[in-house]
């Protein structure tokens, strides 16, 4: 398996910086402003972004998970034997501005079902998306508010972010050798 690095964990850090200040300047109400992750891939891209936001606005943002496993529109037939993990969102959205976030933005297929597994919580003022890597191939009409980066690789490749501490980068994986 052949493995290039699309985006240095460099420029994630200044592109996850840049969102942050966006999400911060978009809405001056920051106190209604909550994160959530799409479990796994965006789990630890929330957690960075709702340090930054913090820091930047001197505000604690409350930050959730959802599994989307239940919601996918293929589970039946694709996930014979599901792990479903835990959704974790420990305070109300009712009328409160949710981003979304998540590692990679491909067929939009788990944006969906992520959506429709926040809206069983309530009903939030509104719902935004926030991604490190949008590599195209969408199936849905779904766009990211708030990008890193966008790429378009072949859709045989899986394209990954990975810890860099302090920040993440971004691979493409091929089968090819």
């Amino acid at each position: 398996m052949l493995e290039e690095e699309l985006v240095a964990a460099a420029r994630v850090h200044e592109g996850l910086e840049r969102i942050a200040k966006e999400i911060a300047e978009r809405d001056p109400k920051h106190d209604d402003l909550v994160l959530i992750a799409i479990r796994r891939g965006g789990e630890g891209v929330a957690q960075d972004l709702a340090r930054r936001i913090g820091a930047r606005t001197g505000h604690v943002v409350q930050l959730g998970s959802v599994d989307i496993t239940l919601y996918r529109d293929d589970a039946a037939f694709a996930l014979p034997s599901p792990r479903i993990g835990p959704s974790h969102i420990p305070f109300a959205i009712e009328a409160r501005r949710v981003v979304l976030v998540d590692d990679v933005l491909f067929t939009g297929r788990t944006i969906r079902a992520a959506v429709d597994a926040v809206l069983d919580y309530g009903r939030p003022r509104r719902i935004e998306l926030a991604v490190v890597a949008d590599r195209g191939g969408r199936e849905l009409p779904i766009q990211p508010d708030y990008v890193v980066a966008t790429t378009r690789v072949p859709d045989d490749c899986r394209v990954e972010v990975l810890p860099e501490p302090p920040s993440f980068r971004v691979v493409v994986r091929s089968k090819k050798r």
